[in-house]
């Protein structure tokens, strides 16, 4: 399966993605301390937000296949950028808080789903992803 998103540069290093399914748009902003704005998310701002929105997603898939709902699950992701040439991502540590008891019965269920999300799957094996899962006592 393919999703179509085209992408217009605005001008003043600003662009605005249109998903082709939805038509939903967002915008993207080049960081403060890369020439930009920073008014929106920057695009390596997407690829950490796609890492945590994927992880969380695929827990509440599983989830949802064994007839629960896990509302009270938080993803959180810091992204680091390196300090050498070329600019990029070096480390995206991720806390995942779950909202269940931690004997709940599908804990490794839900802890391997979050681990083998696609975009985890997608991204360079040179980027340091340490993942922490935080349940409820």
């Amino acid at each position: 399966m393919s999703v179509r998103i085209e992408i217009q540069y605005q001008g003043n290093l600003r662009c605005e993605a249109t998903h082709g399914p939805s038509s939903s748009r967002l915008h993207t902003d080049a960081p403060v301390d890369n020439h930009g704005k920073g008014e929106n998310f920057s695009p390596t701002d997407l690829v950490a937000t796609a890492l945590a929105s994927c992880m969380a997603t695929v827990m509440g898939i599983k989830a949802r296949m064994q007839g629960y709902d896990i509302p009270q699950l938080k993803v959180t992701i810091e992204k680091e950028m390196s300090q050498d040439l070329p600019r990029r991502i070096v480390r995206l540590p991720v806390t995942v808080e779950v909202g269940l008891p931690a004997s709940h019965p599908d804990r490794q269920i839900l802890e391997s789903a979050a681990l083998s999300c696609p975009v985890l799957n997608s991204l360079h094996p040179g980027i340091n992803k340490p993942v922490n899962f935080l349940w409820m006592e």
